[in-house]
């Protein structure tokens, strides 16, 4: 990590500090995160056009103010960018009216509406609509008067207006990792909700090197429960990816994947994240995807409604996941999105790995009619945000290289505690994608389960029945034992014959008995 960057996230951490005290993290992060977003908005929409005027000898104001560039500089910033902005709602000019000490609440909800507005009719619509519809410049927890919020938010909106984010600059993604630090730093203050819109990078890091294996390039990669986006973003870090899809049902989640993919420099047109029930309502059911990496929240509540037998996603299995675990539902989901020449990474909890009635159905079924899955990885307890329960990764392709066996990997003593959380270092990381790669066999870590040995062990995949890590116990010298004992007791007499002697001295009974 450079200087620059790791100055740029403790600046924009500290601003956030700023509104800890009114709202709890998982409030005053839409608020952090929206005018980073803004401001990004802003100086890449001045930036742009300001080039493209530059043989002009004009800056982007200078030309708005000729009514014979106005819709040209629009149509040219809505087909680069997807959005527009005039220059009076742009983040400097609602800087320098709160310089001055300026009401800026009612410009700034313009500007922020603006954005959004300024895509309707579009293709890039569906990537801004209700953008900033979480930052609520009237909300009574930013004061209790108009002048106290607009005292607040001055202050926020002139503190990251002192930053310098060098957009300008190759290091493009400098600014969407700091957002990235800023949703991981939101994710760790925001307790049991975190875990609905974060991944700790070192596990999305692992799906991510899994589903990139042997690849250069994706065509595409499918998120179905995309949180903020984090996981996609990770899988474009190992390879050059065509597209993103994803959906969350989280509005709030929902709009932070949006910003972060365009903050991370994906062009609206290279991404299509989606807001509703993946499972009840899937927007991207006639696709076929490269790669798939989810999260899914464990053991969550769904319909199993009769009616989803009668769907191609769950009708072959002959059963539904029960109503209060949906793990195999998102399961039986991705694998009928997973292209032909597909892999797929997806956490899971634990108990997805050996839970029987309809979920060992649909397991045997995976793994005996179909052959699906190609490995199991056991995660250490407590590295996820909102639950310290241990989790699992497993792997699936439809047409797998090594179909004779699955590989276990039990992976779980492979980390560090950092603060309150256990964390994957990077040669943990390293040995799990190593270890799936060469499919190797390593005493106490991993075994390759033959397809008998599935069946004998009737589906059940709980990892200790593959992967022997008991440690034997060195064996007691019970001689030595007696040795240490008899010493002691030699000492102990030793001791009360001291003891002894002084309270004769003073004249009293000594303690011993």
């Amino acid at each position: 990590m450079s200087n620059y960057q790791s100055s740029l996230e403790s600046k924009l951490w500290a601003i956030a500090d700023d509104l800890r005290g009114n709202m709890d993290a998982n409030e005053f992060k839409n608020y952090i995160l929206g005018f980073i977003f803004y401001r990004y908005l802003s100086e890449r929409l001045e930036s742009h056009l300001n080039e493209e005027l530059s043989q002009d000898g004009l800056s982007f104001s200078e030309a708005w103010e000729d009514s014979r560039f106005k819709e040209a500089l629009k149509e040219e910033s809505i087909r680069y960018l997807g959005y527009f902005l005039e220059p009076k709602f742009l983040f400097s000019h609602i800087a320098e009216k709160a310089k001055v000490g300026d009401f800026i609440l009612e410009d700034l909800t313009a500007s922020l509406n603006f954005i959004t507005n300024s895509s309707l009719g579009t293709e890039s619509q569906d990537d801004f609509s209700n953008l900033f519809e979480e930052v609520d410049l009237n909300s009574s927890k930013l004061g209790k008067s108009q002048k106290e919020k607009n005292k607040l938010i001055s202050k926020i909106i002139l503190n990251l207006n002192d930053i310098d984010f060098k957009l300008g600059d190759d290091e493009a993604d400098v600014l969407g990792d700091a957002y990235e630090y800023l949703i991981s730093q939101f994710a760790s203050s925001a307790g049991k909700k975190a875990g609905e819109f974060y991944t700790p990078q070192e596990v999305s890091k692992v799906l991510a090197k899994i589903v990139t294996l042997g690849k250069n390039r994706l065509k595409d990669v499918y998120d179905p429960t995309c949180g903020s986006g984090s996981l996609l973003l990770r899988v474009a870090r190992e390879c050059k990816v065509g597209d993103f899809y994803g959906q969350e049902l989280n509005q709030t989640t929902y709009n932070m994947a949006r910003m972060n993919m365009i903050l991370h420099g994906v062009k609206y047109a290279d991404f299509d994240i989606r807001q509703g029930d993946t499972l009840e309502y899937p927007m991207h059911i006639d696709k076929k995807f490269e790669a798939i990496v989810a999260n899914p929240p464990f053991s969550a509540n769904w319909s199993a409604d009769t009616s989803f037998l009668d769907d191609e996603r769950f009708g072959a299995y002959g059963k539904l996941a029960p109503k209060s675990k949906a793990d195999y539902a998102f399961v039986q989901h991705m694998i009928y999105q997973l292209d032909e020449n597909g892999t797929m990474a997806t956490v899971l909890p634990h108990g997805t790995l050996f839970r029987g009635a309809a979920e060992g159905t649909i397991r045997e079924y995976i793994i005996d009619e179909k052959n699906y899955l190609d490995a199991v990885i056991g995660l250490p307890a407590n590295v996820f945000y909102g639950t310290s329960i241990p989790a699992c990764i497993l792997v699936f392709k439809k047409c797998r290289e090594d179909d004779q066996d699955i590989l276990f990997i039990d992976a779980s003593k492979g980390f560090e505690k950092a603060k309150n959380k256990n964390k994957l270092r990077n040669e943990d990381i390293e040995k799990i994608v190593y270890t799936y790669k060469n499919r190797e066999e390593i005493e106490k870590y991993s075994h390759k389960a033959s397809m008998e040995e599935i069946r004998e062990n009737d589906f059940n995949l709980n990892i200790p029945r593959y992967v022997d890590t008991f440690e034997e116990e060195e064996p007691i010298d019970l001689d030595e034992v007696c040795d240490e004992l008899q010493q002691i007791a030699i000492e102990m007499e030793e001791v009360d014959s001291e003891i002894k002697k002084y309270c004769d001295e003073l004249g009293i009974r000594a303690p011993i008995f």
